[in-house]
């Protein structure tokens, strides 16, 4: 089950102290696992994909991270960027503030031009259900589906005293994009083996964490001493 619960990671460092050195780790750390991807912040990019370039761990990074307030042009550029410089995956926060305004043609028409400036690069789309109803899940959920993302991500990790993901969130997810081929990606608060094993069971079919070694460390039955509180 190791190897196997490796596969849904995406080993993640998004924070703003992360050094240069931190990313070589989590690289290092990705290969050593076989993890499916890392995830880091733009300005991470370049680095990631070099010391990664002999694997088959892919890099991802984030757009509009982490308040989605940023107007589309910007996200729009920030995606070709990242991808100029060999980004594999892009997660893009919606604009929240605008899906608690009723605007969903907004949030769908936003996701469709980082889809469209994307092109094959599969687009994770953070929907940051700590700040939604359940109603408003549903909506930014059904946008996705009409925008043409890969995966709806259930949070940034970075709301205060967020619940971060949840088995009910991605039930509730996955019934929202019933007969689509999205994928969902459960991020924030999965910090061992047991969460992450509920998630997946649930419906997820990605895992964005920091904890991914003590994860597979808990499927192989090994003591885990602390885990992680990050991201």
């Amino acid at each position: 089950m190791s190897i196997e619960i490796a596969k849904y990671i995406d080993h993640t460092l998004l924070s703003p102290q992360a050094t240069r050195a931190q990313i070589t780790k989590l690289c290092q750390e990705a290969a050593e696992n076989n993890f499916f991807a890392v995830c880091v912040n733009p300005c991470h990019v370049r680095q990631a994909v070099k010391e990664l370039s002999s694997t088959k761990v892919a890099v991802a990074t984030v757009i509009g991270f982490p308040l989605g307030a940023n107007l589309t042009d910007i996200k729009i550029a920030e995606t070709q960027r990242a991808i100029s410089e060999g980004a594999e995956e892009i997660d893009m926060v919606i604009n929240v503030g605008m899906l608690k305004s009723g605007d969903t043609e907004y949030i769908e028409n936003e996701i469709k031009a980082i889809v469209r400036a994307a092109k094959e690069v599969p687009v994770k789309v953070i929907i940051e259900c700590d700040l939604l109803s359940d109603d408003e899940k549903v909506a930014a959920s059904e946008a996705c589906v009409k925008a043409g993302a890969a995966m709806v991500k259930t949070s940034t990790g970075f709301v205060k005293d967020g619940a971060g993901a949840t088995v009910q969130d991605i039930e509730l997810i996955k019934k929202a994009i019933a007969g689509s081929k999205l994928g969902i990606k459960a991020s924030a608060g999965i910090r061992d083996y047991d969460k992450a094993k509920a998630l997946i069971d649930a419906g997820a079919t990605r895992l964005g964490t920091s904890a991914g070694i003590d994860i597979v460390k808990g499927a192989k039955g090994e003591k885990v001493e602390t885990a992680k509180a990050a991201y």
